[in-house]
């Protein structure tokens, strides 16, 4: 039996080249709270946390992205934002968290407090190539605790600029015996007919319980008949046996990262709802401490292992490769897994 793990929703992608743009990304991330029934001192405690990111943002490396999404788990959700920047980097990321330390203008009351207020926070941040941090934020319950979100996978999507709807997505679920099943999905084009294409592949691969991903590239493509098609991919990660083993039908780039090398998966030509000839799965090895990445055509495929020196957490690799490789007028869409 398969388990989904909690689920992102992106809510909004922010631009931030303007001291302005601060207090839009905290607006955003504190009416989340509020719509997830935050209490009003933890959408208060939200919006400080995101006051800062969002500040150092535009002090420190003069612009780049925050993001707000909310991660649902059954009935429980939390506020998770990413900030993302090309900008010099943090020289000592050891100094940045501690109180007070501000060498720009921002609050001053640095990236600790941030850390404090979160239920989960991340930075990584390379010198000459930027900076990428993710903080989590959980409603405040003596009931029960915040919910565990999988440590092991993350995606991101991030619709084409001026776009409300984003065509691409993706999904996951677990298995019992600790096998990990990822599908992405790029419905053609982009906006809502795109969204829409995307949203049948998630809803075919959630309904039924998946045997190969050659299977379920199979079901895919049945299901988006009568849509606008797209391409699609499905792999599962068995960490027991050492092996990945993936499908692809269209332009779904699949890697394995390992031992500082990339390897890249095969998808066979064709689009999802329209035309598939010989769908096909292929093995490949899957080494203690590898990562598997799935990306749509949104990002080049030229990015190397050395782009991602470093970055352990796949939520914080999938915001590197989007920042960094997401250079086409396109949706964009990451999945990383790290089991």
């Amino acid at each position: 039996m398969t388990h989904p793990v909690a689920v992102a929703e992106d809510v909004a992608w922010l631009f931030v080249d303007d001291p302005a743009h601060v207090g839009r990304a905290r607006r955003a991330a504190t009416a989340l709270a509020e719509q997830l029934v935050f209490d009003e001192s933890r959408v208060a405690e939200v919006g400080l946390a995101v006051t800062e990111i969002a500040a150092n943002l535009h002090k420190h490396a003069g612009e780049g992205h925050v993001l707000v999404r909310a991660l649902r788990a059954g009935d429980r959700a939390a506020v998770e934002v990413v900030s993302l920047d090309a900008g010099p980097g943090i020289a000592d990321t050891a100094l940045a968290m501690v109180d007070g330390q501000s060498t720009a203008g921002t609050l001053g009351i640095g990236l600790g407090m941030v850390a404090r207020s979160a239920d989960h926070f991340d930075v990584t941040s390379r010198r000459g190539r930027g900076t990428v941090l993710s903080a989590r934020f959980h409603a405040r319950s003596r009931d029960e605790p915040p919910f565990a979100a999988d440590p092991a996978v993350a995606g991101l999507t991030r619709p084409l600029a001026g776009e409300q709807h984003c065509g691409d997505a993706y999904t996951v679920r677990r298995t019992a015996d600790g096998r990990l099943w990822l599908m992405m999905c790029d419905g053609s084009g982009h906006g809502p007919l795109a969204a829409t294409a995307s949203r049948a592949a998630v809803r075919a691969f959630t309904e039924d319980e998946p045997t190969s991903p050659e299977a379920v590239v199979a079901r895919l493509h049945a299901a988006l008949r009568g849509t606008r098609g797209g391409a699609v991919a499905a792999a599962v990660l068995d960490p027991v046996s050492g092996v990945v083993r993936f499908a692809g039908l269209g332009n779904i780039a699949g890697a394995v990262l390992a031992d500082g090398h990339k390897r890249s998966m095969v998808s066979v030509p064709g689009i999802a709802g329209f035309q598939a000839r010989g769908i096909k799965a292929f093995d490949y090895e899957l080494p203690p401490g590898a990562r598997v990445v799935l990306h749509s055509d949104g990002l080049t495929e030229r990015w190397s292992p050395e782009d991602v020196a470093g970055v352990t957490s796949p939520l914080l690799l999938a915001a590197t490769l989007v920042r960094d490789a997401a250079v086409r007028r396109d949706d964009a869409g990451v999945l990383v897994a790290a089991p």
